[in-house]
């Protein structure tokens, strides 16, 4: 048989291997014709110099079949891993070392929540996901047992079958990395013994560097949602044991998601923004976007471009999503930050004796299912053995969290298997407009992000997209009482009603997770969390200095090093005298920029540190502020470093003078620490290497083959 007459079975790739193992030297570029089953017509696989593959297909069908062999031909393992990690499954290939975090994932049951989304999604959107499964089976179905990625090698396993499932659960990683709020709810609670306008002052959003995209501060919302009057506000009293828990609990979170470099709180820094022809040099509107998580090797996104007679696209996607999450089509081009709202709610559960829980209507049985977890033996052996696990579920959510006689339920939108919000991708590959983008993003129920829009007319736009909870009581800031119905959920905020931008008077829309709505938005108090608005801040300024910006222009932007909080601290430190005469002559002449060989950079960003670290000791105590977090610290200290309120300022201090001054000799020997004595070799780069490493790194025997 020909070449000729087989051809529709057949994937012709022109592959340029600049992306291959990650301890191989690239070949030459070479042409293949792959012989692969299951495709109806001929495919076209091109690589650039730079190993990104460019798939062409006659049907979406093959298209996205394409899409997932060459993935899988790019990142099989890493894929793997991703599943195993959401479905609770890394201790089979791992061991009992990290058979936490698999107890951790299986409390969540996204493996069942995922089947459940796929019997209950389009068919549209089902097709896509078969087509993409199919695709990476057939890559696994050609591997032999060398042929493998060497991490199936080394640990001695074979990949098993791909399934739409698969791709579902994917992407709570992003949900549990970029939604998780739950551990603030108790840290919030164990703060309600501070006074009240302290209490106030943390929890107040407000910041003066605010860049708001909605709505204003100065006049309230007519829906205002109050916590203070509730009995839920003093379920979370602070504990030893009980912060012992938290603690636990986010360091095996953290070891999970750091694993796999989604853990955001290491850099959770994302930025986009985007700006109408009006204020480019070409005419032609601009969208820049980088969505920061941490480096990794191989790294959480995967470029690729896609076309067909009705799909046209480019961007990033992440190994084992099919389409693209953010890029661009033929007509229009989107970008994401993340937003962070609360979409989790925690609930103190009364059990009796007997296992049944308190309810408005009495007692009730949860519900329990067993989980049986594999555990790998020995870590070159596949042989495992199996741990139960059991999981107790009442009608608020799953027990997440047992200690010191309180069992709290978590409920979260991640949850609701109704939540199809990669189909919202796959028609954002195909919008047209901005009709068409925002129709696209009514099905999207991830991790609510800020979506910014540009299109070939010369229109941008924006829009926080995500399934926000209204509940009967409260914003879910807080612990409820889980035998009451205070904390059920009565809908969310409806989509017509997120807030929202089409052409602006600004002629530009900038969004870098800070605080986007002002109070007099209706659910203000429902999207108030913010990581921080620095960057939001330096971008409105790098913008509005710019009447006419060009590709290269925001190129620099993105590249841009200057600390906005960092210097208006700096400046405050210089307008006290509140350091030696050495600090102060240094922090004088420093421009700002967090630049790698910047000795300033480093004593302001540690002594801003020192000095947030002694405001909390004094006010929360030692064993609290080692472990306080809120989400709106980064406003809290922009207002309290320039207002300087006493209330704040510790008591063996006699002035913020004072305590500056010892937050310098607290900053100087924390870098000796670090980086040693030798003050010539103090600055901001050597505080510590980047690295990128291989999930595979840290493990014992087989881990400095990856470093």
């Amino acid at each position: 048989m020909t070449i000729r007459k087989i051809i529709p079975l057949y994937f012709i790739l022109n592959i340029v291997f600049a992306t291959a193992c990650w301890a191989q030297t690239a070949p030459a570029l070479q042409e293949k014709t792959l012989a692969v089953s299951g495709l109806k017509d001929k495919v076209t696989v091109r690589r650039d110099e730079r190993g990104i593959p460019y798939i062409e297909a006659k049907t979406e069908a093959d298209l996205f079949f394409a899409q997932g062999f060459v993935t899988a031909q790019d990142r099989l393992w890493q894929m793997d891993l991703y599943r195993r990690v959401a479905r609770g499954e890394t201790a089979e290939i791992f061991g009992r070392t990290i058979l936490e975090e698999d107890r951790r994932w299986r409390k969540f049951g996204f493996a069942r929540v995922a089947e459940e989304t796929v019997n209950n999604t389009s068919a549209e959107n089902r097709a896509l996901l078969d087509n993409y499964a199919r695709g990476v089976n057939a890559y696994i179905a050609a591997l032999d047992e060398k042929s493998l990625p060497v991490e199936f090698q080394i640990l001695k396993y074979r990949p098993r079958q791909w399934t739409a499932a698969d791709s579902i659960v994917i992407s709570k990683i992003f949900d549990d990395a970029l939604s998780n709020t739950w551990r603030m709810d108790l840290m919030k609670a164990s703060l309600m013994d501070l006074p009240k306008e302290k209490r106030d002052w943390i929890f107040n959003p407000l910041s003066p560097l605010d860049v708001l995209l909605v709505g204003k501060d100065s006049v309230n919302s007519e829906l205002r949602i109050e916590n203070s009057d509730l009995n839920h506000a003093q379920l979370g009293t602070w504990d030893s044991e009980l912060g012992t828990a938290l603690a636990k609990a986010e360091e095996t979170r953290r070891q999970s998601l750091e694993r796999i470099g989604f853990y955001a709180e290491d850099l959770a820094a994302s930025n986009n923004w985007v700006v109408s022809g009006k204020r480019t040099v070409d005419g032609k509107p601009l969208l820049a976007n980088d969505p920061h998580l941490r480096p990794t090797q191989p790294p959480i996104w995967y470029l690729i471009n896609l076309a067909s007679p009705n799909v046209k696209v480019a961007g990033v996607s992440t190994a084992g999503i099919p389409g693209v999450i953010i890029g661009h089509n033929e007509n229009i081009a989107w970008g994401s930050t993340n937003v962070g709202p609360d979409v989790q709610d925690l609930y103190l559960e009364t059990f009796d004796a007997s296992g049944k829980y308190k309810t408005p209507n009495g007692w009730e049985t949860p519900i329990i299912r067993k989980e049986e977890i594999k555990v790998r033996k020995n870590p070159l052996s596949p042989e495992t053995e199996t741990e139960v696990l059991e999981v107790t579920t009442t009608r608020n959510g799953v027990i997440i969290l047992e200690e010191a006689g309180k069992r709290y339920a978590l409920k979260w939108t991640a949850f609701d298997p109704k939540n199809d919000s990669l189909y919202s991708f796959s028609r954002l590959a195909t919008a047209k407009n901005w009709n068409d983008f925002k129709n696209a993003l009514r099905t999207y129920a991830g991790a609510m992000q800020n979506f910014v829009y540009a299109d070939g007319q010369g229109n941008i736009g924006w829009i926080a997209a995500g399934k926000v909870p209204i509940r009967k009581t409260g914003d879910g800031s807080l612990p409820y009482d889980g035998a009451t119905n205070d904390g059920k959920w009565s809908g969310f905020i409806p989509f017509d009603e997120l807030p929202q931008l089409y052409n602006p008077p600004e002629n530009f829309i900038v969004t870098a997770n800070q605080r986007t709505v002002g109070k007099s938005y209706k659910y203000h108090d429902l999207l108030a969390r913010a990581h921080t608005v620095s960057r939001a801040k330096r971008l409105q300024d790098l913008l509005n200095a710019n009447q006419k910006v060009s590709v290269n222009d925001m190129r620099d932007f993105q590249f841009d090093t200057f600390s906005v909080i960092n210097s208006r601290f700096a400046r405050e430190v210089v307008n006290l005298k509140a350091a030696s005469e050495e600090t102060l002559k240094l922090l004088a002449g420093w421009d700002g920029r967090m630049n790698a060989d910047s000795k300033a950079a480093l004593v302001a960003d540690s002594m801003r540190s020192a000095f947030r670290n002694k405001i909390m000791t004094a006010s929360l105590g030692a064993e609290r502020a080692k472990t306080a977090f809120f989400p709106y610290d980064a406003a809290f200290f922009d207002r309290l470093i320039m207002e300087k309120r006493k209330e704040w300022l510790p008591k063996e201090f006699a002035s913020y003078a004072d305590l500056l001054k010892a937050s310098e000799s607290e900053a100087k020997e924390t870098i000796g620490k670090q980086i040693g004595a030798d003050e010539t070799k103090w600055t901001w780069g050597g505080r510590g290497k980047l690295n990128f490493p291989h999930p595979l790194a840290v493990a014992p025997l087989i881990g400095g083959r990856f470093v």
